[in-house]
């Protein structure tokens, strides 16, 4: 139990204790004031009416706060579950959302590299071509210029070649 229960259950037993041990001076009968009446009555057990009164108003007046405490926390758990499950599902639906546009991405991006990977295959056969066509002119640009040294060489040489 807390403190203050304990606390609220000693001051009981003790008001308990007091009235048993003062039984017969609350039960004396006195003079009582009204304002426009005066009445013969026991104060004590008026005073002990008005006690019990308080007490269970009081105790009234708690057990309401707690069950309305009680039905707003019931709500609001309630109204936090779907809350909680709607931020879920847009979570969810927004994890869809970047699953999708990730796979567009790459899907946008192995499109962009396979371009790039034919126009690089397409360039170097084209350099390929023109490596082999270049190499081909160099090699016939050789020949004529060996061809037209042999030219020059054998009509100066009295049959032997000479060597360069």
């Amino acid at each position: 139990m807390r403190i203050r229960s304990l606390l609220l259950l000693l001051v009981i037993t003790l008001i308990a204790a007091f009235t048993v041990l003062n039984w017969s001076v609350f039960l004396a009968n006195t003079t009582l004031s009204f304002g426009i009446a005066t009445l013969q009555a026991p104060l004590g057990l008026i005073m002990l009416g008005l006690l019990i009164f308080v007490v269970a108003y009081c105790l009234v007046y708690v057990l309401y706060l707690q069950s309305n405490v009680l039905m707003d926390t019931r709500r609001n758990a309630r109204e936090l579950q779907l809350n909680r499950e709607l931020a879920d599902k847009a979570e969810a639906s927004r994890f869809t959302e970047l699953r999708g546009f990730l796979e567009s991405g790459l899907k946008q991006n192995a499109e962009q590299d396979k371009a790039a990977q034919q126009a690089l295959v397409a360039r170097l056969d084209a350099l390929e071509n023109s490596l082999r066509t270049s190499v081909e002119q160099s090699g016939n640009s050789l020949s004529a210029y060996i061809g037209e040294l042999e030219d020059r060489l054998s009509p100066q040489g009295t049959g032997a070649t000479r060597t360069l």
